[in-house]
């Protein structure tokens, strides 16, 4: 068995090991919350660089093969790691805390007048559970999900997308009938998922809807092993914070801001000098991504965003217009 890892480390890789009559038995895998239901333990993050090789005698075998330069992917925390995850010494758990923590300092800022802070069910739940905790208001699921539908940012088309969060969650009356609502979600990339709970936050009752964001406005493609829509498909792309809150159809919006988002992470490991944070800011860590690189990337992809219907920037002037109607939400077909 032979894996290794970018010198960059800008994915994580974990190495596992459980303990048998027969000799120690080897396990990799992106997130160490995988170990403990097979029977293995956690032994340590490969690092950057590294290569493991686990021979047929079953020994192990590691040799650094490059230079480590570890600046690992900062969205991993947001959004695809597991809260029982510790990616590069951080536990994925207490770095939502952190961020819910940031988030709220600006909300508070914001002087909303706010009845519940609700998650959008699963990623948000720690951030929403200390911005509650922090401004001292209720924490409340008022969103129910089917379990049995997939992410829904990287299904391959709009139509296909809107059914899916239509078949993923429901709101429920008695939580939200008459509230002022916070609703707060991990991340808000292409915006089909967060302008449909919206409206469905909003016939459930809700007398004001507003959005935090755990995440920064993503404006730019991850180009480091996640398959991510390209620039013009970003709700954020070419929209201020207003024009997006608009879209969403929401009364209020709020993002954190990457400053915080990179300092949560710093004080969890000062030894981590550099995080990726390409998708909020367009620097790549690698320096070898460029404007015609990105042009390559979404040319490339160009047969495939024409088949699967409107972008996100498409949707937003029709979005847009539509709001007028008395800030009511929609849903775009």
């Amino acid at each position: 068995m032979v894996a290794f890892r970018d010198p960059y480390g800008i994915r994580p890789l974990m190495l596992g090991r459980r303990t048998t009559p027969l000799g120690d038995e080897w396990c990799v895998a992106s997130e160490d919350c995988a170990f403990g239901p097979i029977g293995f333990e956690r032994v340590r993050d490969v690092n950057p660089g590294e290569m493991v090789v686990v021979g047929q005698d079953g020994r192990l075998h590691c040799r650094q093969l490059a230079a480590p330069h570890l600046t690992p992917c900062i969205f991993e925390y947001i959004y695809l790691a597991r809260p029982d995850s510790v990616l590069n010494k951080i536990p994925v758990y207490n770095f939502q805390l952190g961020l819910g923590s940031r988030l709220a300092r600006h909300i508070r800022e914001r002087q909303w007048e706010l009845d519940l802070v609700c998650p959008v069910p699963d990623g948000s739940r720690p951030s929403a559970i200390q911005i509650a905790a922090d401004l001292g208001l209720p924490y409340r699921e008022g969103l129910v999900k089917n379990r049995y539908v997939g992410r829904t940012f990287i299904m391959p088309n709009q139509r296909l997308r809107e059914m899916s969060v239509r078949r993923k969650l429901n709101a429920m009356p008695t939580v939200f009938e008459g509230k002022r609502v916070l609703l707060v979600d991990d991340s808000i990339v292409r915006g089909t998922t967060m302008s449909q709970i919206v409206n469905m936050v909003r016939n459930a009752g809700a007398a004001k809807v507003y959005l935090a964001s755990s995440a920064p406005p993503v404006r730019y493609p991850n180009v480091y092993g996640v398959d991510m829509p390209n620039r013009k498909e970003f709700v954020a792309h070419e929209l201020s914070e207003e024009q997006i809150c608009e879209v969403l159809g929401a009364d209020g919006l709020i993002y954190q801001r990457v400053e915080d988002l990179i300092e949560v992470g710093s004080e969890m490991n000062p030894d981590i000098h550099e995080f990726d944070d390409s998708c909020f800011t367009g620097k790549y860590c690698t320096k070898d991504i460029d404007e015609a690189f990105l042009k390559r990337l979404e040319d490339s992809r160009g047969a495939t965003r024409n088949r699967s219907g409107s972008s996100a920037g498409q949707l937003a002037e029709p979005l847009l217009q539509a709001h007028a109607d008395n800030g009511k939400a929609f849903v775009a077909s």
